[in-house]
């Protein structure tokens, strides 16, 4: 019994239901008409959201609130094994399967675009999915974020599109790619992409090279007579005895898909796309920054190779909005700027706030920024510091642990004696919000991975009201 057999699961529960995979796999499950449940440690908008499409959360470790035998019991490897329901599921005779196993034989069987990277592949398969709803294009998308043209991570189309149409190559897969913990191995793609490999989760690869390693066994799985687009500079060798077409991008380079003639209007960049036989002119992405151009070349050369007509991609491109927390302006006025992003790695960091520097040069940028596990933040102390150091002030919150313990001297404090700045301080939440209350930013940016989306409405109602503006 696997997950792309129409009919044969009925109920399906998730162990970490709130994760924004897991959370796609959840909504794709319900839509079916399967009975979908799950535990998450804490409640957030995502298991909200959930809860409000029927399907029941708790979060606590109760064995009194789980099926007893549901066909699939679906999990995270963020999920520690003495976890009292991975325990009793494991001790009975229930199939177990991680969320990448699931994600891989879920599009096994069809047309799978594969978005892969250490940064950048939200923005990209998100923009991807969006270029075939425009184009009319069947497709089921599961990806790492939300969507703000389409409201979710999980998204299909059209809406009445079928397990089986999705399974029988009437539509295409579009996934994000995810390395942490070997996950993307799991995937058969026919179009991979491949946006940065950066060293990152060496408490799962040990060695940058490890890392290396695993992206170039992700190139074995593209299909024969597939493609894979990379980035120019990517340290990776593709390995290619499937017999598949390798494309080079860059933003401006000399690459197979590369801008040209850009030029900033209003915040945002326009261009010219070169392709391999013809110049697309005349885009626009509907996001500013020069990364989120680089990220729309490799989204249109994707597009491109699908055959997408260029009408279609001069539209999609421009009427895109991005993804939730990433780069997401939250306030836009005259008087202030506040954009919340997901950056939680020294480069994504770097990335965001010279793009907001570019934007407004001159401007004081406040950044409030939580790291993002206790091994990240030890492995790559130092280049935070310099990322961090691009801001004129910062407010630091401490370590989010996610699935981790903490590591003896390593804490915000250890972060912040690197930081060679003046103007730099540690905070908790709630400082936050009173010393907002106090001192108005010109620019306010809030920075990470876990938690601290918990202060961006807050925040945002702080700043806007009326007496703020």
């Amino acid at each position: 019994m696997t997950p792309n057999q129409p009919g044969k699961i009925s109920s399906v529960y998730f162990i970490g239901i709130g994760g924004i995979g897991m959370s796609a796999l959840a909504r794709y499950f319900n839509l079916q008409g399967a009975s979908v449940s799950g535990y998450d440690k804490t409640p957030t908008a995502l298991t909200a959201r959930l809860i409000e499409e029927g399907i029941p959360v708790h979060f606590t470790e109760d064995l009194q609130l789980i099926p007893s035998h549901p066909d699939l019991v679906v999990y995270t490897p963020a999920v520690p094994s003495d976890h009292a329901e991975m325990k009793y599921y494991r001790e009975t005779v229930v199939p177990m399967k991680k969320r990448a196993e699931v994600l891989g034989e879920i599009t096994a069987s069809g047309k799978t675009i594969a978005v892969a990277g250490t940064h950048g592949k939200t923005t990209v398969s998100t923009l991807i999915a969006h270029i075939l709803q425009t184009a009319n294009q069947p497709f089921m998308g599961f990806l790492g974020g939300i969507s703000k043209n389409h409201g979710g991570n999980f998204l299909f189309f059209p809406p009445h599109l079928s397990l089986e149409e999705s399974q029988s190559g009437q539509a295409l897969n579009v996934v994000e790619a995810d390395e942490y913990d070997r996950s993307f191995l799991r995937l058969t793609p026919s179009v991979a992409i491949i946006t940065a490999a950066d060293p990152d989760h060496l408490d799962i690869y040990g060695h940058p090279e490890d890392l290396i390693r695993s992206f170039e066994a992700f190139t074995s799985r593209i299909q024969k007579g597939g493609h894979l687009i990379l980035k120019q500079g990517v340290a990776i060798h593709p390995v290619v005895q499937n017999n598949y077409a390798v494309h080079s991008y860059s933003v401006d380079r000399p690459t197979d898909f590369k801008a040209v003639n850009i030029r900033l209007e209003k915040d945002l960049y326009h261009f010219d796309l070169v392709t391999p036989d013809r110049l697309i002119k005349e885009l626009k992405p509907g996001i500013p920054g020069l990364f989120n151009l680089e990220n729309a070349v490799a989204a249109m050369a994707a597009g491109y190779l699908l055959g997408i007509p260029d009408k279609v991609l001069r539209e999609s491109l421009a009427s895109y909005q991005g993804v939730q927390r990433r780069f997401d302006f939250r306030i836009r006025s005259e008087g202030l700027v506040y954009i919340d992003d997901y950056a939680h790695h020294p480069v994504e960091l770097t990335a965001c706030i010279t793009a907001v520097r570019n934007l407004y040069p001159g401007k004081k940028i406040t950044g409030i920024f939580q790291p993002h596990l206790f091994t990240r933040t030890r492995d790559f102390a130092d280049d935070f510091a310099r990322s961090l150091e691009l801001l004129d002030e910062l407010w630091l919150l401490e370590i989010y642990p996610a699935r981790e313990e903490p590591i003896p001297g390593v804490n915000a404090a250890m972060l912040l004696e690197r930081i060679r700045i003046n103007k730099k301080m540690i905070l908790g939440k709630q400082e936050v919000l009173s010393r907002l209350s106090e001192q108005r930013p010109e620019v306010l940016l809030t920075l990470g991975a876990g938690d601290i989306d918990k202060l961006v409405n807050p925040i945002e109602t702080l700043l806007g009201k009326p007496e703020m503006q």
